[in-house]
């Protein structure tokens, strides 16, 4: 019997098998199934209340409203004529009590009369208070959240600058402040195969002629030339996209107006990264010797001759 016994506690207990992720790579771009989906994250409900779309965050405040009145309206009605002025089981004259009590209204023709009733008001008030508070920082969360609005060019290309191959993208600034301290960083992801064969989705940083800036407000061009130290050297377009190669951009910054850390990205995949082309100039020279950009030219390239 004692070997038995130990035999049973030295048993592990069954694990729950973990969930699969399902990945596909499609021009260069990972795509994970249910990623960034707001219905997928009902086990954190604090972030699903974050990322929920302002319709769903809205209905789903207004749905929790009613059910909540609704339960209590049922309360009361289930401690019979406790409420002044209230036609006796009439739901509808509870449910408005029931609001009112919940917002700390106190019309004062309906009160509360038993002491079960008093009791219902009291649990009902303290819900109020905190309901109130958890709905009044999820909304100032969802405002205050600092979100960039930050264009990039539509592609990248890839051009001679200073006899050099480089590969160069736009982004602007649509807000037409500053975004402090700029900072880019721009990533090569492609399929590689190691030395004893595993596969690896690999991330090779590039580097920039100019990786930051004090104060981004109109327009910059990344340029990273294509050398003997190039994770790119070498490349052609059908080895891009054998590869499934992708360029992955992070910019960051502080935003001068609300003064918090902001944060863009965009990813070029292969057939999005055009070979001998170069972007439309944007800058202008007046008559009386002033310069402006036309952004109607942002996004257009030309082929090299």
């Amino acid at each position: 019997m004692r070997l038995v016994r130990q035999q049973k506690r030295s048993q592990k207990p069954q694990q729950r098998p973990l969930p699969k992720v399902h990945i596909k790579i499609q021009d260069g771009r990972f795509e994970i199934s249910g990623m960034n989906v707001w219905y997928s994250h009902w086990r954190d409900p604090y972030h699903l209340l974050l990322t929920i779309p302002w319709p769903g965050f809205l209905a789903l405040i207004a749905f929790s409203y009613v059910t909540t009145n609704a339960l209590f309206a049922l309360a009361y009605l289930a401690g019979g004529d406790c409420i002044a002025n209230a036609r006796p089981g009439y739901f509808l004259d509870a449910f408005f009590f029931s609001v009112q009590t919940l917002a700390s209204i106190g019309y004062g023709a309906m009160y509360p009369k038993t002491a079960y009733a008093n009791l219902i008001v009291t649990i009902e008030a303290m819900m109020g208070l905190v309901g109130i508070a958890v709905m009044t920082g999820l909304a100032f969360a969802r405002f205050s959240r600092p979100t960039a609005r930050v264009i990039f060019s539509r592609v990248a290309v890839i051009a001679p600058h200073n006899g050099v191959p480089t590969l160069m993208f736009r982004t602007g600034n649509k807000r037409r402040n500053q975004i402090l301290e700029a900072q880019l960083r721009v990533y090569l992801m492609r399929d590689e195969v190691t030395t004893e064969g595993y596969f690896i989705r690999r991330l090779h940083e590039l580097n920039l002629i100019r990786s930051q800036t004090p104060s981004f407000t109109l327009s910059w061009t990344a340029m990273h030339p294509i050398d003997e130290s190039s994770p790119l050297y070498g490349m052609t377009p059908e080895s891009l996209a054998a590869t499934k190669s992708a360029i992955v951009v992070s910019l960051s910054g502080i935003d001068e107006t609300v003064i918090q850390v902001l944060h863009a990205r965009q990813t070029y995949a292969a057939h999005e990264i055009l070979w001998n082309n170069q972007f439309v100039d944007i800058f202008y020279h007046t008559s009386d010797g002033h310069r402006y950009i036309d952004y109607n030219y942002f996004h257009d390239v030309v082929p090299i001759d």
